[in-house]
This record gives structure tokens, C-alpha cells and sequence, in this order.
């Protein structure tokens, strides 16, 4: 049988496989050769020719013009890239106030080359010398320097990750158009191994937030996870005009707080120097702490949890800062017990004053003249017309010593340079006051406008703090304060008002010894004290204590009170701009007594020093009269200057109740009452009426207006 033959042979001739292996040994060499050559050019001039394609590669991709004005070099050394560059600048975009977004004296770093390809970003170590980094808010807070983009919402900085680290004379510079705020910061020494820092890095620095300069402290707790783009634990500490802010909390990145919940507290002596920082007027505190949690969002900065107390006084609600063209403070405020003390600087007083040396002492302080109460410290009128404001406070209880305070409820509205508190109501003595306080700084002077409103209020719980017995006063009281005023501080605005006072008081009783004090009918206070009816009760068929303002002056019109036995009459007034007082009060008796001071008592001095002046010129007259009697006649005749005959004309209620002015005032009988003041003082009534008359008139009345 033929054995077939053999299959041909696959086997590649030595020729074919010389001329295959020349070739793909020349395309190695074709591609190889090039990065030799390029790598040996690169070497040999450390890539110093390419600084010019370097600056135009790095700007395109931030959209910045980059400039290297000292040494540059960029080759492999061997296989890692090294890059070094002296005074190097990345500009700013052209709104910045600056010209260099950043500004390094050196920086010499080797990278990982994969890394730029996909990934992120390695250095293997990097050696920073003096760098500066300015960050600055556009405006209109549409967008920033550090976003490399000319849109809104930009690509922001991204950190590479660094195995070796050494960088010194760090600065940074953040500037808040909007906050009006700038910070100076310099970033303590980082030298970090194996892409670690571990300890924290300080930073410190200082600033200023509108006019005020601040100083910082902080400390970066987590700067690992910083530079991976993790947490950034963050505590912060402030020092400005007195007070001590604390800021804690994690950041999404190290110049990003938006949405963040941060932890602030703030201390100082006064809350005033606090909010006076951000250009925001309040009255004055005494020394106060207080802590809450602050969100930003948008031009939105809310603070809520907040709790403190500022002197003795604890605070407790929420309070949100907007931003913008107009700064705008919205607050919801609860008290539990507020220290009339710290209401002071409410009406311009300086707390501390107050509570170690007096009120007088702090209206002197305030700018007001010697023995004056009123304070004259001048409203901030600049800076209530460049803020608005909106405030709801309520307060459980007022610590007074003299007159209970509950339940205050306040609505503050600042708008446009206008300040209205309205309504401010409150519990006093088991009634109610309601009021209506206008500031209107948009006139010059400022236009003020008082309106002020007491519900019944029992008379015995009222004056019980002043040393007045409250069993046995059954009587109450109510009326309202209605003065138009115009000046910048409390005085100035009272010293102008016109207006009108009037408080009436309905049927009551009151205690016999409080009538008896008033008209000082000694017979028959005696007598009652002998027979141990000093508190038995005298009824009050109705009184009103009112009085006319104009120009300051308030002048009684009338002050007529109707009682079982008496009617009480009051001639004078006081006057707002010198704080003067000048009253003369007398009873005339319903019924015969024998014997009868018959006088009026005087109450004069100031609002700071009143007096009461119980024996008067007339009380002096009778006096003289009943010796000369005796002397003339018999013992028994001096007693005829003491007697009161009982001749009082009872008041007509229905004016007095509706509380008229004197003119619409009558008896019993309808007729026009001629022995009550007409809203005018004494000084005007004098000038006025006849000889005779004033002759009579100065008899029985005290008056020095």
C-alpha cells in the first residue's frame, strides 16, 4: 500500500521573520524614541521652554490668566512629573478687588502622571512657600472667586490628594460685600506624611465686620478629611467690641456654610456692642451669654434654640438676619422673668447705672441735667433708618418692687426709620395697660406719639408697694395717656407734647386714714383713732385726676374727687421740661367739723425729689388768726379760725366719670363748677385774673410755675 505524503510545512522563513521583527522593533523605536527624546529634552532643560504653553493650558482650564514671572520647570524625574514654579499668580476674575485669586513665592511638587489621566489627583509631596489665597464674594453673591467660572454655579476648587506635604507662610483673605466683611487670616505651618497631617491646623487672624475690627482664632480638626474632600470639622473663635463668639460645626468644604447647622454662642457685657457690629441698633443689656444653632440659607442667616439670659433676665426664641440691600432682623422672643432693672435701657437708661447708683444717677448719664429723671440720650436715628426690624416678645413676669408687672406682650415694628410699639400690653395690679408708642424718625425732629392705656385696676393692689394698706380699698382706677411730642430723645419729645392725662376713679371706698391724711381734718382723725376706727372705709362717688399738656407743661383740668364727706380739689401741675412739680390739694368737708385744717397740701419739688408740704401758708394764716382770737377773746374763740362749716359742693359724677375737662364740670345742681383748675397753672391764672382775685388765689393754692 503507497504511504501518502507529507502536508507542507507551516514553519515562517528566518528572512520573513527578521524582516517582521525589524518591523515592529521600528514602530517601538518610532514611538519610544520620540518620548526618549522627549523625555531627554525635558531632562536636560527642565521643560523650562514650556512655562508659555503651560500658562495658556492651566488658564483656559480656570478660566484665569496664569503667569509664572520666576523659575519654572516641568519634566519627568524619572517617572514622576516634577513641577516646580516661582511666583506664580492666578488672576481674579475682574470684579474682584484684587487682582490674584492666588500668589505663591514657590511651589516645587511631584505628581503622579496616571493620576492625571483618570482618577484623583496625586502629588506625591509638595513644598509650598508663602502662597495667598484670596476669596471674595461677588456683591450680588451670584458667585465667587474661587469657582472658575463665569456661570453661576461654576466648577469650584478641587484638592488633589497629597502623600508629603510641607507648606509655610499660608494667607488668606475672605471678603463679604454683602456681611461687609473682610478677614485676614494666616494659616499656621503644615508638614504632613503619608497623606496624613494629623494634628489640627490653627488658624489665626483678624478683620472687620463693617466698622468694628475683630480678631480669630480657630482650629481645623479634621484637615485629613479637608484635603479629601471629607469633613471639615471647624471651631472658630471671634473677639469684637466686648464680646466673645463661638462658632463650631462641619463644613461641606472650608468656604461653604450654606445649609450647614453651626453651633454659635456669643458672651460680652452688653448686647447692644453685639448687634451694633453688623450696624443694628438695640437698647443697651447688662452682661449677658447665650448659644443657639445658626443655618444659612440664601441671603438668610437663622438662628434658632437660641437660649441666655442678659443681666437677670433669661431669653429664649429665634432670630433671622437677612441680608441684601437692607438688612432685616425678624425675632420671636419668650421670658420668663425679666428684671425691671435690665427694661431700663427701654427708655434709654444705662442698667448698670441704675442698679448701683440709681435712676437719677443714670438719666445724668444719659445726658439729662442735674435732679433730672427724664433720660436725654438721643435715639440712633442713622442707624434705625439704615436697618429694618420686626420683634414679638413676651415677658411671664417683671420683678418690680412697687409695682406688680405680669404678662407683657410686646409688637415691635421698624420700618424705614419708623418705630412703632404696637400694642404693648401688660398685667399691672390686676388690671391691664395697653399702649401705642410711635417714633417716627423720617421727621426732623423725630415725631413721637404716646398713647397709653390703664383698664380698672383696683387702687389698694396698685399703691400697696408704696406703704399703702390694701384691705379695706375697694375703690379702682382707669384712664389714658395721649401726648403728640416732637424731638430725639425722650425729653425732648415729652417737653414738646400737648396732649391730655386722665384717670378716673369710679365709686369705691377707700380707707379713712388715707382720706384723713389728705385733707387734714385733725378733729375728727383723732377722734377716729381713739376709738379705733381708723380703718373704717370712706366711699367714693367718683374722681378724676386729669390734666392739659401743652408745650411740656401739664396743668390740672380738673382734679376733683367726690366723696361721702369731702370733696377734694387740686390745683397746679408739673412740667416735662424742668421735671418740676407744683400741686395744691384740698378737702373741703360735706359736714361740720370744729376743728379743721382746712388747707391744701402742697406736693412740689421734682419728678426725682418730690416733696409734700403739709403746712402751708394758709394752714400758717389760721394759725395766726385762731392765736390772735385767743388773745383778743377767750381760748375758746381761737378754736372759731379751725371750724369748717361744711359748705363742700358735691360733684355731678357724669362729667367726672366721662373725664371732661374742667370747664364741663358741675354740682349736684347743674351748675358750672368755679373751684377747679381749668387746665392751666397757677403762673397763667395769675396772670389773668383781677387783683382780687389773684389775691385769693394765691391764698389757697401753691403755686411757683
Amino acid at each position: 500500500m503507497e504511504t501518502p505524503a507529507s502536508a507542507p510545512s507551516q514553519t515562517i522563513p528566518p528572512a520573513r521573520r527578521r524582516r517582521a521583527w525589524r518591523i515592529a522593533r521600528n514602530i517601538v523605536l518610532a514611538v519610544i524614541a520620540p518620548i526618549v527624546a522627549i523625555w531627554l529634552v525635558l531632562y536636560i532643560t527642565k521643560g523650562r521652554f514650556l512655562r508659555a504653553p503651560f500658562e495658556r493650558f492651566v488658564g483656559g482650564q480656570t478660566h484665569r490668566a496664569v503667569r509664572i514671572d520666576g523659575d519654572f520647570q516641568l519634566y519627568f524625574a524619572p517617572f514622576k512629573i516634577k513641577f516646580v514654579a516661582e511666583r506664580m499668580t492666578i488672576a481674579n476674575p475682574a470684579w474682584a478687588s484684587r487682582p490674584y485669586l492666588f500668589d505663591a513665592a514657590r511651589i516645587d511638587t511631584r505628581i503622579a502622571p496616571l493620576s492625571l489621566l483618570w482618577g484623583k489627583r496625586r502629588l506625591y509631596w509638595l513644598d509650598l512657600v508663602d502662597g495667598k489665597v484670596d476669596l471674595e464674594w461677588k456683591p450680588d453673591h451670584s458667585t465667587n472667586t474661587w469657582t472658575f467660572s463665569d456661570k453661576k454655579g461654576g466648577k469650584p476648587l478641587d484638592f488633589p490628594r497629597i502623600d508629603v506635604a510641607n507648606v509655610r507662610g499660608t494667607t488668606v483673605r475672605y471678603v463679604d460685600p454683602r456681611m461687609q466683611v473682610t478677614a485676614d487670616l494666616a494659616i499656621a505651618d503644615i508638614r504632613s506624611t503619608d497623606a496624613r497631617i494629623g494634628r489640627s491646623v490653627g488658624v489665626t487672624g483678624t478683620g472687620r465686620i463693617r466698622t468694628a475690627p475683630f480678631t480669630l482664632t480657630a482650629r481645623l480638626l479634621t484637615p485629613d478629611a479637608t484635603v479629601n474632600r471629607g469633613q471639615n470639622q471647624l471651631v472658630a473663635r471671634m473677639r469684637a467690641a466686648g464680646n466673645v463668639i463661638d462658632v463650631a460645626g462641619t463644613l461641606p468644604s472650608l468656604a461653604e456654610i450654606e445649609g450647614v447647622p453651626l453651633s454659635v454662642a456669643a458672651r460680652g457685657r452688653n448686647m447692644a456692642d453685639l448687634l451694633g457690629i453688623i450696624g443694628v441698633a438695640i437698647p443697651n443689656t447688662r452682661t449677658y451669654r447665650v448659644r443657639g444653632q445658626m443655618v444659612k440659607d440664601g441671603a438668610d442667616y437663622r438662628f434658632t434654640r437660641l437660649t441666655g439670659v442678659a443681666g437677670a433676665t433669661d431669653l429664649a426664641g429665634t432670630l433671622t438676619v437677612t441680608t441684601g440691600e437692607r438688612l432685616h432682623l425678624d425675632s420671636t422672643l419668650a421670658t420668663k422673668r425679666l428684671d425691671i432693672i435690665d427694661a431700663a435701657p427701654f427708655i434709654g437708661y444705662n442698667p448698670d447705672i441704675v442698679a448701683t447708683k440709681g435712676a437719677e444717677a443714670a438719666a445724668a448719664a444719659a445726658g439729662a441735667a442735674s435732679g433730672r429723671l427724664l433720660p436725654d440720650a438721643a435715639l440712633p436715628i442713622a442707624t434705625m433708618q439704615r436697618f429694618d426690624a420686626d420683634l414679638k416678645w413676651t415677658v411671664g413676669v417683671v420683678r418690680s418692687r412697687n409695682v406688680p408687672i405680669s404678662n407683657v406682650d410686646l409688637t415691635l415694628a421698624l420700618k424705614d426709620g419708623r418705630l412703632s410699639l404696637s400694642p404693648l400690653t401688660f398685667a399691672m395690679a390686676r388690671g391691664n395697660v395697653a399702649s401705642d408708642v410711635v417714633f417716627d424718625t423720617r421727621a426732623r425732629p423725630s415725631a413721637v406719639r404716646y398713647d397709653i392705656r390703664l383698664t380698672p385696676t383696683p387702687l389698694g393692689r396698685l399703691l400697696k408697694g408704696y406703704g399703702v394698706a390694701e384691705a379695706g380699698t375697694t375703690g379702682t382706677i382707669h384712664g389714658r395717656i395721649r401726648l403728640d411730642g416732637r424731638g430725639d430723645t425722650i425729653h425732648d419729645s415729652l417737653s414738646t407734647a400737648r396732649g391730655r392725662i386722665a384717670f378716673i376713679i369710679p365709686q369705691g371706698d377707700l380707707t379713712t386714714g388715707n382720706a384723713q391724711l389728705s385733707e387734714l381734718d385733725i378733729g375728727t382723725f383723732v377722734q377716729k383713732m381713739f376709738e379705733d376706727k381708723l380703718k373704717e372705709p370712706v366711699r367714693i362717688n367718683c374722681g378724676l385726676v386729669g390734666f392739659t399738656v401743652r408745650g411740656g407743661v401739664a396743668a390740672a383740668d380738673p382734679i376733683l374727687i367726690d366723696t361721702s364727706k369731702n370733696v377734694i380739689l387740686g390745683r397746679g401741675g408739673f412740667s416735662f421740661r424742668t421735671e418740676g412739680v407744683d400741686l395744691a390739694i384740698r378737702a373741703d368737708g360735706k359736714k361740720f367739723s370744729l376743728f379743721s385744717g382746712q388747707s391744701p397740701v402742697g406736693i412740689g419739688g421734682t419728678f426725682a425729689h418730690p416733696k409734700l408740704d403739709v403746712i402751708s401758708n394758709q394752714l400758717l394764716g389760721r394759725a395766726g388768726a385762731g392765736l390772735g382770737l385767743a388773745v383778743v377773746a377767750t381760748p375758746v374763740a381761737g378754736i372759731l379760725a379751725f371750724v369748717d362749716v361744711g359748705d363742700a359742693k358735691a360733684a355731678a359724677c357724669g362729667p367726672v366719670l366721662a373725664g371732661a375737662t374742667a370747664a364741663a364740670q358741675r354740682t349736684t345742681k347743674g351748675a358750672p363748677r368755679d373751684d377747679v383748675g381749668h387746665g392751666t397753672t397757677a403762673k397763667e391764672e395769675n396772670g389773668k385774673a383781677s387783683g382780687g382775685e389773684r389775691k385769693t388765689q394765691r391764698k389757697k393754692f401753691l403755686g411757683i410755675f
